[in-house]
């Protein structure tokens, strides 16, 4: 006598599998756009921290400012300006108010905007 299984118990086992499946498969997909933001404000920090040293460089010098142009700002990092994980870009936008842009990265330069000298995530500016 041979033994396997029936037909009826390998459909059980696929339709168990697909149910299992849909359950898991936002979680892991919210778990990946987590990942993406977390990558995102760990860079952002980092071009934060580029930004006040150039300040305080600056100021040591006796001509406290902040950076004028993106070349300022990707020589202040060590590893040029980081990806912005969320929309994969690098780029740095000029803007006179922090508002969201198709840019990597939103740098405010206008020096009458309280958010003068500060930079965001060109997908979200309330970071």
């Amino acid at each position: 006598m041979k033994r396997g299984f029936t037909l009826v118990e390998l459909v059980i086992v696929i339709v168990i599998l697909g149910i299992l499946a849909t359950v898991a498969m936002p979680k892991f997909v919210d778990l990946t756009n987590q990942a993406k933001n977390a990558a995102t404000q760990g860079a952002l920090g980092g071009l934060r921290s580029a930004i006040a040293i150039f300040y305080a460089q600056t100021a040591a010098a006796g001509t406290a400012r902040f950076p004028s142009a993106t070349s300022e700002i990707s020589n202040a990092m060590a590893q040029g300006v980081p990806k912005n994980a969320v929309n994969n870009k690098t780029d740095i936008s000029l803007v006179a108010a922090a508002a969201t842009a198709a840019a990597g990265w939103v740098y405010v330069t206008a020096t009458g905007s309280a958010d003068y000298g500060k930079i965001y995530a060109g997908n979200d500016t309330t970071w």
